[in-house]
């Protein structure tokens, strides 16, 4: 079977090397909606008509299930899509409420990396007050990094100095978890282990979105394990370049430099 993965760039790959690694059986189509990237500073309606279309291109491609791995679209239109689509079709969350029963204990903030129209959605909002009874979540919306991973930019550097100004205003010593809540922002995993206080965990729901699907896959007895692992890109604006770019950038993920 041919799962489907899509996202507005490269920042689903996250989510793709995780199945890779937990599903390898399996093929994939990966499709990012490279005319319309980044979603996370644009408003609601206009990323769900690119969403829709992009869909309706996907289906073309006769894949079997589908992940939206990207928190933004998710939100947005995951919903609608499986009102429109009979197949296994699973979102992302932010991974806050694992983060607040790890940090239940401690005593602890968990911090939320997220875009700023993540952090605008009604389903965020939501899925906070359902499980942060306490009050410990603080939310951070870092707009320009989707744009500094869709460049390639992993200079430790440059990007050390960003992530030192974004949290200025913060005292990590109150924090024990900070959640990556977009898919772009795992690249800069070990970024950001090296300018935090070693006690911070940093977290994504890139596993539990994988098990999830694995989980769908069976409730809908959906035929698995006949794959090759094989990975085929797609884009909408059908650039050569940037499919070179996704491959690059799935083998910088699955050598383990993040």
């Amino acid at each position: 079977m041919t799962i489907g993965f899509f996202d507005s760039g490269i920042g689903g790959l996250t989510v793709l090397e995780e199945s890779l690694r937990r599903l390898p059986a399996q093929d994939y189509l990966y499709m990012a909606d490279t005319l319309h990237v980044p979603y996370g500073t644009k408003e609601q309606d206009e990323v769900r008509s690119y969403i829709l279309d992009a869909m309706e291109r996907m289906m073309g491609e006769g894949i079997e299930a589908l992940v939206v791995a990207c928190n933004t679209a998710t939100s947005i239109a995951v919903s609608e899509l499986r009102e429109l689509y009979s197949l296994p079709i699973v979102g992302m969350e932010p991974a806050v409420k694992p983060a607040v029963e790890m940090n239940r204990a401690t005593g602890k903030r968990v911090l939320v990396f997220a875009t700023p129209l993540t952090l605008r959605q009604e389903k965020y909002y939501a899925l906070v007050s359902r499980v942060d009874e306490g009050g410990i979540v603080d939310s951070l919306p870092l707009p320009e990094l989707v744009r500094y991973c869709e460049e390639l930019q992993f200079d430790r550097r440059v990007l050390g100095e960003y992530f030192r100004e974004k949290l200025a205003g913060y005292d990590l010593n109150d924090y024990g978890i900070i959640v990556l809540g977009c898919t772009h922002y795992p690249f800069y995993t070990s970024i950001l282990r090296d300018i935090l206080p070693p006690h911070i965990q940093i977290v994504n729901g890139n596993a539990g979105t994988v098990r999830r699907l694995a989980a769908l896959l069976s409730r809908y007895g959906v035929a698995v394990g006949r794959g090759s692992g094989n990975v085929r890109f797609m884009c909408t604006g059908d650039e050569p370049e940037y499919i070179d770019k996704m491959r690059s950038a799935l083998e910088f993920l699955r050598r383990d430099e993040v």
